[in-house]
């Protein structure tokens, strides 16, 4: 899990894939929102380490898709700029 720093507007947490266009322009939008962060790129970490994310990400989306964003008790769901943009101000 790495750590982007920001202004703090809650627990949020990034699952994604490195290569995933989707993934990336999530990044870019947390970026812009300027808030903290924790993230993870699911394809880099080890088989131990990813079952573990993945027994997280599937609490709130059983489909194991990416990007998988947890925002406070949210969760969304692929690249949906208006829903976080809107948890991320609750």
């Amino acid at each position: 899990m790495k750590h982007v720093k920001g202004e703090q507007k809650g627990d949020i947490t990034l699952y994604a894939i490195s290569t995933c266009a989707w993934c990336k322009k999530t990044k870019k939008l947390l970026q812009k929102l300027n808030v903290s962060y924790d993230y993870v790129d699911m394809d880099k970490i080890d088989s131990d380490e990813k079952k573990k994310m993945e027994n997280e990400v599937k609490k709130c989306n059983p489909q194991l898709s990416y990007p998988t964003v947890k925002i406070n008790d949210d969760c969304i769901i692929g690249f949906k700029e208006n829903e976080i943009k809107e948890a991320v101000e609750k």
